[in-house]
């Protein structure tokens, strides 16, 4: 294959538009919370924070949630700092319920097709 734009777009390269999905998180206060967010499917935004974090220059699962959560527009709706606390200490870091929620969501998005090898096993496929 001769590399071109074309060309990855036929091969499937790009992540394309965001995928809609609805999470749920249990707050501080107890209460049962539900909110719908956009996914980004795992791709550069993602790979950049990654590696800043190999490096030391950031937080994995805050690169990873504020790479990954945006708006139905692609555009994010957090940075890092946001989800760590440190954009505003007074409102501190972002819940962990919330978090786990939205980790969730990330996995589902991206292994959405995908079959684990244990289901395979199980599968009786060895």
């Amino acid at each position: 294959m001769k590399l071109s734009l074309n060309t990855l777009r036929e091969a499937g390269a790009f992540t394309g538009r965001p995928v809609e999905k609805e999470i749920k998180w249990k707050g501080a206060d107890g209460e049962e919370h539900i909110a719908t967010t956009y996914v980004r499917p795992l791709g550069y935004h993602s790979a950049k924070f990654d590696i800043l974090a190999i490096d030391g220059k950031a937080d994995s699962v805050a690169g990873r949630i504020a790479s990954s959560i945006c708006d139905e527009n692609g555009d994010p709706v957090f940075t890092p700092s946001d989800i760590t606390g440190h954009a505003d200490p007074e409102r501190g870091a972002l819940d962990g319920n919330l978090t786990i929620a939205l980790l969730v969501a990330i996995h589902e998005v991206n292994s959405m097709g995908k079959e684990s090898s244990q289901q395979k096993m199980s599968s009786g496929v060895s």
